[in-house]
């Protein structure tokens, strides 16, 4: 056994452990775009269990009525579910507004959402080009832009935007998606400077190879040692371990952080 497959068996760590709870976080008002599945469903679940007010959206029926039944029971405040495809802008600024009403305001919004289908240069159209901008960037500035009104009236909030670390170690067969995810961290810069005076904050999470069944779609058991070699801490990142991070930069305890990148990747650098 190789030493890199000795850690990848070291990859499940117990989340069996106590986590952070955040007053500030109770019944605040949350939109998570990509909620029914991965590091999305543990953006619900943890703001779920911190008693915050919580509406998703995703295209996956299935799946996001399933985090509902499987959340409704023992949460503070049942998630709400609604069925929406980002890259449809009409619908997207449609359903934030139907939320805001539905909750009474917005507080927190995480621009998880996104797609990593791999992809050659060769097989770039421009129709794939913009439908890959389409589902990995626009969406995050016009969620952004949706939610932001109703944060001025409460006075501030929080803009959580997914980036990735795949474009800082250039991974292949992912130009699309590496350049979309670049941008979101200048979006990220850009809105926190435009947005501050109004006590928003905005901030990207950028997460390491996080084990999710999507993941595991495009990486076979040695792929994921040599991921686990490559970290300076062994083990997988679970989806808890982001949302451990949204939920401290969504929270009062940040109340200075804006404009940042901050990692969670078990040191993949």
């Amino acid at each position: 056994m190789i030493e890199g497959e000795k850690r990848f068996m070291l990859q499940q760590t117990s989340d069996a452990v106590d986590r952070a709870v955040y007053p500030s976080l109770r019944d605040k008002r949350v939109i998570v775009t990509g909620g029914g599945s991965g590091i999305g469903e543990g953006l619900v679940e943890a703001f779920a269990a911190q008693g915050a007010r919580v509406a998703f959206l995703d295209i996956d029926d299935e799946a996001s009525h399933s985090v509902v039944a499987r959340l409704s029971a023992d949460a503070p405040h049942q998630p709400v579910y609604r069925h929406c495809d980002v890259t449809d802008l009409d619908a997207l600024a449609t359903t934030i507004a139907e939320l805001e009403q539905l909750l009474g305001g917005i507080d927190i919004l995480a621009n998880n959402a996104g797609n990593d289908d791999r992809h050659t240069i060769a097989d770039v159209t421009p129709d794939y080009w913009n439908e890959r901008l389409n589902v990995n960037l626009r969406h995050q500035f016009f969620a952004a832009k949706a939610v932001v009104p109703a944060m001025q009236r409460a006075g501030g909030g929080a803009i959580l935007n997914f980036g990735s670390i795949s474009w800082h170690l250039g991974l292949p067969d992912l130009v699309l998606y590496q350049t979309c995810k670049a941008a979101i961290e200048g979006l990220t810069r850009s809105l926190a400077r435009d947005l501050g005076r109004d006590g928003i904050r905005v901030n990207t999470i950028v997460p390491g190879n996080v084990q999710t069944p999507r993941q595991e779609k495009w990486y076979t058991p040695q792929g994921e040692a040599e991921i686990v070699a490559g970290q300076c801490l062994d083990g997988r990142i679970q989806p808890s371990d982001v949302a451990a991070l949204v939920l401290f930069l969504a929270s009062d305890d940040a109340r200075m952080c804006t404009g940042h990148e901050y990692w969670v990747d078990a040191g993949w650098r």
